[in-house]
């Protein structure tokens, strides 16, 4: 994550850190794979109204294969189930009638991949985030949050918040909301997803705790 504060920037918090998917018709899945810049600034407008407001979007950073749209996706996961593909770079929120809607993502860098079945365990709303110790023996600039980093624009959790739980305990990793474009399409976290937050506001909005997640092999 770009954009240094107080020394200590998000996107190496991300990078050193261990913890660091309505019903829609069939004819709905026939969208074009592209989209106009004017319809892109929209989707990715500021959003004013939250907490901590929420700038614009630079699309120019964000290659438009990774703009949020409908498609077609044939799975036999049950609508609602989010589907993260990190060879491709996508997270998808599985609809009615073989459609899907589909995000652009960030994922785990190499060495930090996974893959398996989890479930969202718990969402959260602006989160305070605790680099693990593992990072802070890494990165010893990060014990200054060692008690927790507040909510807010500069903090790596973002917006919005969804931690993955297996068997009832929580993995460390989750699917959080990313300031940072230009780090869409790529593999920069110690296995955490990051949405563009407008797409990460969406996405929350629609899942409820208890909702399947399934991380394909990459």
């Amino acid at each position: 994550m770009a954009g240094t504060r107080a020394g200590l920037d998000r996107r190496s918090f991300l990078v050193g850190s261990a913890l660091s998917v309505s019903a829609l018709g069939l004819s709905a899945c026939k969208t074009s794979d592209t989209m106009s810049l004017a319809e892109a600034q929209s989707l990715y407008g500021p959003m004013p109204q939250e907490k901590f407001p929420i700038p614009a979007v630079d699309v120019s950073k964000v290659d438009p294969k990774y703009y949020r749209r409908t498609v077609s996706y044939e799975t036999k996961e049950a609508p609602g189930t989010i589907i993260v593909d990190p060879k491709n770079y996508y997270v998808y929120r599985i609809e009615e009638g073989g459609a899907a809607t589909r995000y652009g993502a960030n994922v785990g860098r190499d060495g930090f991949l996974w893959s398996g079945d989890a479930y969202v365990g718990r969402k959260s709303e602006w989160a305070t985030w605790t680099p693990p110790k593992e990072m802070i023996k890494r990165q010893p600039e990060a014990a200054k949050y060692a008690r927790g980093m507040p909510g807010g624009l500069d903090n790596p959790l973002g917006a919005r918040t969804l931690h993955l739980y297996q068997n009832g305990a929580y993995t460390l990793y989750t699917i959080y909301a990313s300031s940072d474009p230009e780090t869409i399409g790529s593999g920069i976290t110690s296995g955490c997803v990051g949405l563009l937050s407008q797409d990460m506001i969406h996405l929350y909005a629609r899942t409820p705790v208890k909702t399947k997640v399934v991380v394909l092999p990459a």
